[in-house]
């Protein structure tokens, strides 16, 4: 279906303007402050809403094959149109993980199948993510984004750098999950003042700083192009900061929720249980400063669903992770670009731009390119109710908040897959 939106606020090459699009079969054919129709071609009025590139997630579980009790590629990638997503980036702790060729293609049968969004996944660094022996990474090298033992921290130095120099020999990123298994010692949330007047036991921040420290070494020594994931304290940052300033090709990811809550927030409940955890005020202030001077790169979800009946036994005896496709736009837009803490321009960088050029994904609606995109009212509110979700999970650290910023259509490839009726 050929079609024009008319009177969008469309962002490109990183400014905003008043604008019409045309989308002709399946494509961007024009974007021009005023458009004329053709006698068959269909306008969707969209005067005050903005059009953004299609989103990109770097970071999240869809949870096949293997538990899709869970979450299913359909499901998943449905919740990432209701936010506002086209293109997104599983990983690959999976059964079985997709660490050769044999298992990777179960994986991208069932994504051929089902997926409505782009999907580029991950390949494991370590087969089975067991951290014994490197994955059968040339046989996968051409059919993912990166490669990643996320979930599991690589714990042998010698493994990674072992691994930095494959990658590096085959162009891809390591995106790397940092966890000091030593240092964890049963810890369900952060180790801080929550835990303590709980009796709760604690992750300590060292747990996370500790291996990105090494592997900024690694990363220096070998040349690899580096992602550190879902990064949660204040040491991380710092690290991260001074990486960047001596020349290390190291980017990485925050997520919405380490932005917004603190360990003051947490309660009891399985929906404040992620890993890393929520962590102190200053570390989430240490995180908006690092978003606000580009230390941080990009914020993905790491959307990670669990069944109710799992997520429901409190913090010790839930499993780690939370929900985000469907809140983090609204959001990131509501506590730091309505606070004034950050322009819209660069969310669009922290939630577009940054991973299109990194990864090599997504697309900046220039002429020929794929109409991925999504429309957003940024005026409309929603009170977060998971019971409204698209996704199999329901537990979200923002169930109960208010939020601004609605998805009013998300298109791929020029098919309009969410919404499309839009009422400013």
């Amino acid at each position: 279906m050929d079609y024009i939106i008319k009177g969008a606020n469309i962002y490109k090459n990183g400014k905003f303007m008043v604008s019409d699009m045309y989308v002709k079969n399946g494509t961007i054919a024009g974007v021009s402050p005023i458009l004329s129709p053709l006698a068959d071609t269909t306008v969707y009025n969209f005067d005050n809403a903005y059009l953004f590139p299609g989103l990109i997630d770097v970071h999240v579980h869809l949870r096949e094959p293997g538990f899709s009790y869970k979450e299913t590629v359909l499901s998943g990638t449905n919740a990432a149109l209701h936010g506002g997503f086209t293109s997104v980036c599983p990983m690959p702790n999976l059964n079985p993980v997709p660490d050769c060729d044999e298992t990777l293609k179960l994986q991208e049968e069932i994504i051929k199948r089902d997926a409505k969004v782009n999907v580029y996944p991950f390949g494991s660094i370590t087969y089975g993510e067991k951290g014994e022996k490197l994955s059968d990474m040339n046989a996968m090298a051409g059919r993912v984004v990166g490669f990643s033992d996320d979930g599991r921290g690589v714990q042998s130095a010698e493994m990674m750098e072992n691994a930095m120099k494959k990658a590096k020999s085959l162009g891809k990123i390591i995106s790397a999950h940092c966890e000091d298994n030593s240092l964890l010692h049963g810890g369900v949330i952060h180790d801080g003042e929550f835990a303590k007047l709980s009796g709760i036991p604690g992750i300590c921040s060292e747990s996370e700083w500790k291996p990105i420290e090494r592997d900024i070494a690694l990363a220096a020594k070998t040349g690899c192009k580096y992602h550190v994931c879902h990064i949660s304290t204040k040491e991380s940052v710092a690290l991260i900061r001074e990486a960047k300033k001596n020349g290390v090709d190291i980017t990485c990811e925050t997520a919405p929720h380490y932005l917004v809550f603190d360990d003051g927030d947490i309660e009891n409940h399985g929906r404040f249980k992620m890993n890393p955890p929520i962590r102190s005020r200053a570390d989430k202030e240490a995180l908006i400063e690092g978003v606000c001077d580009g230390t941080i790169d990009m914020i993905a979800t790491d959307h990670a669903p669990h069944t109710v009946e799992e997520k429901s036994k409190g913090l010790i005896g839930s499993p780690f992770g939370v929900v985000g496709l469907e809140t983090s736009f609204a959001a990131c837009y509501t506590y730091l670009v309505k606070t004034g803490l950050i322009s819209l321009q660069k969310l669009m960088a922290l939630m577009h731009d940054n991973a299109m050029k990194r990864f090599g994904i997504g697309n900046s609606l220039e002429i020929g390119d794929k109409a991925d995109f999504t429309v957003f009212d940024l005026s409309g509110e929603f009170t977060v109710n998971p019971e409204e979700f698209l996704t199999l999970g329901r537990s979200t650290p923002f169930e109960g908040k208010k939020l601004c910023g609605v998805c009013k259509m998300t298109a791929v490839s020029g098919d309009i897959r969410y919404g499309g009726n839009f009422n400013a």
